[in-house]
């Protein structure tokens, strides 16, 4: 599908004849399939067998159940930047039931999400006994060996990312890091955490010395694993490690005693990447996007360390198709886009003059349409309640209205910018101002860019001050990118800041003054009155700068009242900005609105702190494992 991408596709034909390890659940995975030609010794000493091999456990994150949808899209949604809703009475076993907070045992994308992390343990676990143990790795030529070395860091990599997307969603889940051949049982138990995170941490660390960098590799892009990919992902998961997590013991989320010692790996990490000179941040910050949606790339710094590949049917992903800026029957595009919407006070989390040029890239607020004659595009305004992300977009890929598929777009693991705020972070946490730039460098780096010419924010120095523009500044980088959610885990923070985006939100949809603080939404518009103007793919700025209101531009008319309470001829589309106009009990003191409590996907309607962090296993797991696996404490009685 995509030109990058035809290496990979070939040898995913050959590994699926090679190797058929296609697994159905935890306990299938658990009974292995002998290859049909080779011996699994044989099948690792040869090297075209090898890396058709390790592409294989490449297609193990894509598709529906795995970055392609679940792990993108649907899992990492119900914060305080992006939420999905529905329009039907709400359904714990739907989609949307994950931004709600209300995903029950039976949801079946728990069940077939979690399968397919094992199914690329198991592909990995394959490849890490074979690979060192090969005649080749050990005896064969220099060359032979080096490229032997390179697929066991990949496979080692890979394990790792599997790994640590079990433990974020599930918590405490079984670990084994042997075939499933060698396991004494069919089944399995949880296993600590913080025992898996060492054993991942260290693996990362052999990978990096196996792996070289982007520039040795040069046909590996940002696709497939290169030594700055697997030292990011080795200070994120450290991060993570060193962070909050819920505990089925204490039912309280803690974190270890050491935890500062997981900071430590992050910032050595971090800095090593800094210092390499290997990756810099993209100039501009929608070509980073961009360079996702085909095989011409916008990104000569390499900021995207690490992409999900996307390629084919089951192996697609679902950006722009279901993810993005929405298309409703136009001439070029037809259908496409849409999904999980903008919390609308997000918006708001920008700065309002419009000179951080992040949020025209990642907020839609308009959609693309057919002119009255059907033969033109023309973009509509939407309101604030409907915003979509737009990172993805159909009209960023080669595909035109005679083709309505999937798109082929792949998802970002790992960005240099990340690197940067990871570093910050980690040195703030440390007090430790030793590197090569200090934490406010780091920070301002990430800054400069998304405001250009314009002057940035002024940032505090201080210890809490200083970790709480990280917080605000990750929000602003990552939105739509499936990263707040985790951030907001294992900073404790995620139970706050819901409670405090509610209470946004009905400040938002009541739009009037509230004693005794006031309303920071309360110059906002109930309407905008637009006319549509002509899209011409043009950059997020320009098309969203060009959009026409009675009043000006979107920084004029998004946060002052409307001018006129009437719809004006030059304007005939109303939009309605606000949800609903919310009420207020001058009693209690109370707002409540039906951004909040309505029942088809209500924002975070089910949230409960020190229990819904973490998923539910699903009912079809537990049973398959005979009692092995102790479900989430929460989900034992509810």
């Amino acid at each position: 599908m995509k030109h990058h991408h035809n290496s990979l596709k070939y040898l995913i034909i050959f590994t699926t004849a090679a190797s058929s390890i296609l697994l159905g659940s935890c306990k299938k995975y658990l009974d292995y399939q002998s290859p049909s030609t080779l011996t699994l010794a044989q099948t690792f000493e040869n090297v075209g067998y090898t890396n058709s091999q390790v592409i294989g456990i490449y297609t193990e994150l894509a598709g529906t159940n795995g970055y392609g949808n679940q792990l993108s899209i649907t899992f990492p949604q119900g914060t305080d930047d992006f939420i999905s809703r529905s329009t039907n009475q709400f359904d714990p076993t739907g989609s949307y039931a994950f931004s709600a907070f209300g995903v029950s045992k039976d949801n079946l994308a728990v069940y077939n999400t979690m399968v397919q992390l094992y199914n690329g343990i198991e592909r990995a676990n394959i490849a890490c006994k074979y690979i060192p143990a090969s005649n080749l790795y050990n005896n064969g030529t220099a060359a032979q060996k080096r490229q032997l070395a390179i697929y066991y860091g990949e496979a080692l990599t890979l394990r790792a990312l599997f790994f640590s997307e079990l433990i974020r969603n599930w918590g405490d889940v079984p670990a084994s890091f042997v075939p499933a051949a060698d396991l004494p049982s069919n089944f399995t138990k949880n296993v600590n955490r913080d025992s898996t995170y060492d054993h991942i941490l260290n693996d990362l660390q052999l990978a990096e010395n196996l792996v070289p960098w982007r520039d040795s590799l040069p046909a590996y892009g940002d696709f497939r694993i290169t030594k700055g990919a697997v030292k990011g992902l080795r200070a994120r998961i450290a991060l993570a490690c060193g962070g909050y997590s819920l505990s089925n013991k204490t039912l309280i989320m803690d974190r270890r005693p050491d935890y500062l010692a997981y900071y430590r790996i992050a910032f050595n990490e971090c800095l090593d990447i800094i210092n390499s000179g290997r990756h810099g941040l993209n100039p501009v910050y929608e070509n980073i996007f961009k360079s996702l949606h085909g095989s011409t790339r916008y990104d000569d710094n390499n900021e995207l360390m690490f992409e999900v590949a996307m390629f084919g049917q089951v192996n697609d992903s679902y950006m722009g198709h279901i993810f993005g800026l929405s298309f409703v029957n136009t001439p070029s595009w037809a259908s496409a886009g849409g999904g999980p919407t903008a919390v609308p006070t997000y918006l708001f989390e920008f700065d309002t003059l419009g000179r951080d040029s992040r949020r025209e890239v990642t907020i839609a607020y308009f959609k693309v349409q057919a002119d009255a004659t059907g033969a033109t595009n023309v973009k509509l305004p939407i309101g604030a309640t409907s915003m979509n992300c737009n990172k993805f977009r159909k009209s960023w890929t080669a595909f035109t209205s005679t083709y309505t598929g999937t798109l082929g777009i792949n998802w970002p693991i790992i960005r240099y910018a990340d690197v940067l705020l990871m570093y910050a972070e980690a040195a703030n946490e440390l007090q430790d101002f030793s590197g090569s730039i200090s934490p406010l460098q780091a920070l301002q780096l990430v800054q400069q860019r998304a405001y250009g010419s314009n002057a940035i924010p002024t940032t505090p120095t201080g210890h809490d001050d200083f970790f709480k523009a990280i917080v605000k500044e990750r929000l602003l980088e990552f939105g739509g990118e499936g990263i707040r959610k985790y951030d907001l885990v294992r900073w404790r923070l995620l139970g706050k800041k819901i409670t405090e985006t509610k209470d946004k939100l009905a400040l938002f949809a009541y739009g009037a003054p509230v004693p005794p603080t006031g309303n920071p939404y309360a110059s906002g518009p109930d309407y905008l009155y637009a006319v549509t103007t002509p899209f011409y793919n043009g950059t997020c700025k320009s098309e969203s700068d060009s959009l026409k209101f009675n009043g000006g531009g979107p920084n004029a008319v998004f946060f002052k009242p409307s001018s006129v309470s009437t719809t004006p001829a030059a304007f005939p589309n109303r939009v309605y900005w606000r949800k609903d106009g919310g009420t207020y009990d001058a009693t209690t003191g109370k707002l409540t609105s039906a951004i909040l409590y309505d029942q088809n996907g209500a924002y975070a309607l089910m949230f409960v702190e020190n229990a819904k962090e973490l998923l539910p296993y699903s009912a079809k797991f537990l049973n398959e494992n005979r009692g092995g696996v102790i479900q989430n404490h929460w989900y034992q009685t509810h």
